[in-house]
């Protein structure tokens, strides 16, 4: 947000350095970013100044340039040589003195010198209006008016602004600060600290008048809760031409670029005042003005020569036949103000602030106006800024006022009241501050006292101040008035280390995620807020009920996401699309749901894996991950967390095309599978995707902080195979129960290194190749135990689950 310094001076009687203050209103919390000059002329026509041409010959040596000797106000005429055909003696002129510098149409400086043209010396230049930068002629040198005394800069002829602009970082909280009088208002409290008391000079409304009652334009609101306060007046006569300098100076100064006296004044009063207004051309207006919502669907043309598709939220103000503007947004293109406008309807508005912004943010729109209705401005200056824009009006622009000010205000917005407890406030603070101190703090805001006693204050807080509405607001505002540097501190520093315990939430994610890296896993991080079409991609949350967002910023971000799956398929599309397409990724985070009246909240790790398991390399073959490597994982960090005895059962979750659950009795950790090619395809996957769902509170409940050591075994382990042949149903699972069931102490390992199924094999068969991995941890083995428990394995193999040895 831009301020003008001159424009803040018109409030306050100050001429302090830009720099003190920017440095108090950093202080304040509006901070200062940068500080720009603002030269209604580049230059500022420094250097130049008011010459009085006493003697003009033709050149000696060409026809078109003249010598003139020039009065510079110096006591010593210079000589000047001159291409202008206009010049003569006796004219009051610019002269651009040796060493000025000037700007050509580009921007880019040029200096004068001291030179020779065909032989005569030349002191300076005698300047064309686009030379100066104050117009586009170059017909001739200016004639400027003879009153004026030689050596007079240029500057002061020419009434030159010189500015300072201050750009603030403004926080979207600081509604009341979005306009110079907000500045100058926290400003004057600033300054009152520093013990320099000055008064706040508000524009006078006095001169307000109603000339004539010739042009009544009636005001019907349909829905007070969404336009509290409305008011309109009508001006006649006006004449739409360009704005006088001044004006036109003020408004570049703050980078706005100058329309018509009309427009210009509707948006000087905004950034004075911080109160949006909106000029109409009372002639395309059929009726009276209805301010109301329309049917979804209504096409509506924009300022912008854009037709727009309008929503039934949408406040509109129409007449009696057709929508005319978006409310607090954005005007028509029929009934806006134009050259050939010559009365107008000049509304001033409080619209409520979340539909405005749910108006522009649909409609793709952000405008000075909505930037502030949105945020909340003060429902109390309405009338004020209206009658402050109709005298600016018939100011610049002529008219007479031919209406009363039809001011629709039914329900009063209230002031808001809080009770400021000094103990509370000191504690807050970390400082006892002088009860009066506070006192003349909370007043210079223009919070009022309504009650007080040894214990604190009643305050009511005016209804511009939106984000003061609790205690804690107040206390804020006390501490950065009276200053954040000013609060003392001990030079004492007390510290503590707390002593958490090993499995806290945090530590143990820490080891978690430490461990998933070295797994070639990356960390990802989604938006808790999503679309709520996702819930069509599975049928067990169809019937869940969202937790959606009051305000929300568009219909693809309105709830709260229910599961961490889809927002992990968008980050994977995106990588995709992208040519990165084998990627492992995990994110700790929570889903939101809503049961009944209670809403719930859960924490996940989910995992991510698709694509190849390595990078594609001359020595390295693509091999693709498979469920069995993604099991891997999952059961990698159950075992770093110390769960153990599980089990896997069917998996019930509709998100899998084939997958399982791990579970620690009957409770459910883990649900890991291949996730749907139709939920897959909704995100234009066409890979393979594994994911598996931790749920992090059981995880975390059921994780061990005690951490078991073995020492490394000095005698050698040995390893037999077998290749059997068993029924196509019969899983790996059962065998590795079977064995370590047969086997408890000495068999440490077993695992499945080759599965055949087809020729030269009996129909309904399969052969599994296993190895048994067996060890003594007191001495070495010898054939026969090792034949022995070989033996006792076959025999079970073969009972149990009709195995044969081939």
């Amino acid at each position: 947000m831009k301020i003008s310094y001159n424009w803040l001076k018109q409030f306050l009687k100050i001429d302090a350095p830009s720099e003190d203050i920017s440095n108090i209103l950093t202080d304040l919390g509006l901070e200062v970013e940068m500080v720009e000059k603002y030269e209604s002329v580049k230059g500022g026509l420094e250097g130049v100044v008011v010459g009085h041409v006493l003697t003009c010959e033709k050149h000696p040596d060409a026809d078109r340039l003249k010598i003139t000797t020039v009065d510079l106000g110096t006591g010593t005429p210079v000589q000047i040589v001159c291409g202008a055909s206009n010049v003569a003696a006796g004219q009051k002129v610019p002269v651009a003195t040796i060493g000025t510098k000037l700007f050509d149409k580009e921007g880019i400086a040029f200096e004068i010198k001291k030179g020779k043209i065909r032989g005569q010396e030349s002191h300076g230049m005698i300047c064309a209006e686009d030379e100066l930068g104050l117009g586009t002629s170059h017909d001739g040198i200016m004639i400027l008016d003879e009153s004026l005394i030689p050596g007079t800069p240029a500057a002061k002829v020419f009434n030159i602004e010189n500015d300072e602009v201050f750009e603030i970082g403004l926080t979207p909280n600081r509604a009341d600060a979005m306009s110079h009088m907000g500045v100058a208002r926290d400003l004057r409290a600033g300054l009152l600290q520093r013990n320099a008391s000055l008064e706040l000079i508000t524009p006078s409304v006095s001169k307000f008048k109603v000339d004539k009652r010739t042009l009544k334009i009636d005001i019907n609101i349909i829905d007070p809760k969404l336009v509290p306060r409305y008011c309109g007046v009508t001006i006649s006569g006006v004449t739409i031409k360009e704005s006088p300098s001044w004006l036109q100076n003020r408004l570049k100064a703050i980078g706005l670029t100058p329309k018509n006296n009309i427009i210009d004044v509707t948006n000087y009063v905004l950034h004075e005042l911080g109160q949006p207004l909106h000029a109409f051309d009372a002639a395309q207006i059929n009726g009276k003005i209805n301010v109301k919502t329309v049917t979804s669907g209504t096409k509506f043309t924009t300022l912008d020569g854009i037709e727009r598709t309008l929503h039934e939220e949408d406040i509109m103000i129409c007449d009696d036949q057709q929508p005319l503007c978006i409310a607090g947004v954005f005007g028509g293109k029929n009934s806006g103000v134009s050259e050939n406008t010559t009365s107008i309807f000049l509304e001033s508005a409080y619209f409520n602030p979340v539909s405005v912004r749910k108006t522009a943010k649909r409609h793709g729109l952000s405008t000075d106006a909505s930037f502030r209705f949105e945020r909340g401005i003060d429902p109390e200056i309405t009338e004020y800024a209206l009658k402050r824009a109709v005298l600016l009006i018939q100011e610049v622009a002529g008219g007479e006022t031919t209406s009363d000010i039809i001011d629709i205000y039914p329900k009063k917005i209230e002031d808001f009241t809080v009770f400021l407890n000094y103990e509370k406030a000191f504690k807050l603070i970390g400082q006892e501050l002088p009860k009066e101190t506070i006192k003349k703090i909370v007043a210079s805001l223009d919070i009022k006292v309504n009650s007080s006693s040894d214990a604190g204050m009643g305050l009511i807080i005016p209804a511009y101040r939106v984000d003061v509405q609790r205690e804690v607001d107040v206390i804020e505002e006390i501490l950065r008035v009276y200053g954040y540097n000013n609060i003392n501190f001990t030079k004492k520093l007390n510290a503590t280390v707390a002593n958490s315990p090993r499995n806290e939430d945090y530590k143990v994610q820490n080891i978690i995620a430490n461990q998933l890296n070295s797994l070639g896993f990356h960390e990802m991080m989604a938006n808790s807020l999503t679309t709520p079409e996702y819930l069509k991609l599975s049928e067990q949350l169809k019937g869940i009920n969202n937790v959606t967002i009051l305000n929300p910023l568009s219909n693809d971000l309105s709830v709260m996401r229910q599961s961490m799956l889809f927002s992990g398929l968008e980050a994977i599309s995106y990588n995709i699309n992208r040519r990165s397409s084998d990627l492992k990724l995990f994110e700790f985070g929570k889903t939101y749901r809503k049961l009944l009246s209670e809403h719930k909240e859960k924490k996940y790790l989910t995992l991510f894996t698709t694509g190849n398991r390595i990078v594609e390399s001359w020595s390295n073959p693509q091999k693709p991950s498979d469920f069995f490597l993604f099991k891997g994982y999952v059961n990698s960090v159950l075992e770093r967390l110390g769960i153990e005895k599980t089990q896997n059962i069917p998996v019930a979750n509709d998100i899998f095309a084939e997958g399982i659950a791990i579970s620690v009795g009957n409770d459910i950790l883990v649900e890991m599978g291949t996730v749907k090619k139709s939920i897959a395809k909704h995100f234009d996957i066409k890979q393979e995707i594994f994911y598996a769902e931790f749920h992090w509170d059981l995880v975390l409940k059921l994780s061990s902080n005690k951490v078991k050591f073995t020492a490394i075994a000095k005698y050698p382990e040995v390893r037999r195979d077998f290749a059997i042949l068993i029924d196509a149903n019969v899983t790996f699972e059962s065998i590795y129960k079977l064995a370590i069931q047969t086997e408890k102490s000495l068999l440490k390992d077993v695992n499945l290194f080759d599965v055949y199924e087809g020729k030269n094999l009996p129909e309904g068969k399969k052969s599994y190749a296993v190895s048994f991995t067996i060890q003594d941890a007191t001495k070495t083995l010898t054939d026969v135990q090792i034949d022995k428990i070989m033996g006792k394995l076959q025999s079970n193999f073969e009972s149990e689950l009709g195995a044969q040895l081939r």
